[in-house]
């Protein structure tokens, strides 16, 4: 039985211990689409060789960044075709801002698997601690796994979120390179399903896709320039639920409502007819 809920439930998965540079750092801050313009001095600070500034959504990489080879599902009750799994959700909590460097372990474990007749999700919780045993961010995600769904689990609340009733406050325009993927990938998520035109395909996809993570990081590195004066300390908490696929090359539609303490965000693809690509989004303002 690919997913046992009983066993997977509570299961903790190996703890990882890794470290980072400012190199790593400014990568990742290229790969989701900063320091587009060379003559931006607002923007060469997410690629400062010493120093840069760090977006909490470096969070989603740090642990894995040097991986080289591709991921799989498979943990403890749960063991998944790779081809059927795409990313549903996910959150990341700033305790303090992250720094350029450092060494830290990250504990996880799955916290809930909810059935949804024709697929499952699995929801997975992890916490970040630096060397001295402080919190640095912890991490809400869920994956979405087609087909594996009918097992006779709960079908989990429902996360929407209540957008205002008016016009947005902001709409940004966030485009992405034909090449993004490539680029992304080179942070740790070697899925071939970013990359192989073949494994694409056999997954149901006319190319390749962009990683769910990159359009996350894209959309709140935009949402950082756009709106919060590019101070990524800003953010507390980002999150936000994987809509529907966005191609490389592609130029996504980020309409933004200001509630004060909070932005609440979408993102849509405009060479589709705005098709939806994340949704749920919220920003929370570090106070």
């Amino acid at each position: 039985m690919p997913i046992d809920p009983s066993v997977a439930v509570g299961a903790e998965l190996p703890e990882v211990t890794f470290s980072w540079t400012a190199s790593d750092v400014a990568l990742y801050h290229l790969a989701v689409g900063a320091a587009r313009d060379p003559l931006d001095v607002d923007g060469l600070r997410y690629v400062d060789d010493a120093a840069p500034k760090v977006l909490p959504t470096f969070a989603t990489v740090a642990a894995t960044f040097h991986a080289t080879q591709a991921p799989t599902a498979s943990f403890p009750g749960i063991d998944i075709d790779l081809a059927k799994v795409v990313h549903g959700s996910q959150q990341t909590t700033a305790h303090r801002p992250l720094p350029p460097e450092g060494k830290a372990t990250t504990r996880k474990r799955i916290v809930e698997v909810q059935d949804k007749g024709s697929a499952a999700v699995i929801i997975s919780e992890g916490i970040t601690v630096d060397e001295t045993g402080e919190p640095l961010w912890t991490e809400r995600s869920s994956i979405f796994a087609k087909g594996e769904g009918g097992f006779g689990g709960e079908r989990g609340a429902s996360s929407k979120v209540a957008y205002p009733d008016r016009a947005p406050d902001a709409i940004l325009q966030v485009p992405t390179l034909p090449n993004q993927a490539l680029l992304y990938r080179l942070c740790g998520d070697r899925n071939p399903l970013h990359s192989d035109p073949a494994f694409a395909a056999a997954a149901g996809f006319p190319r390749p896709i962009l990683h769910g993570l990159c359009t996350y990081g894209s959309v709140c590195r935009a949402v950082v320039d756009g709106l919060l004066g590019g101070e990524v300390v800003a953010v507390a908490d980002f999150s936000a639920t994987f809509a529907g696929v966005v191609f490389p090359g592609e130029t996504l539609d980020v309409a933004v409502w200001d509630e004060a303490d909070r932005l609440l965000v979408t993102a849509s693809v405009i060479e589709r007819d705005n098709a939806p690509a994340l949704a749920n989004v919220v920003v929370e303002k570090r106070r």
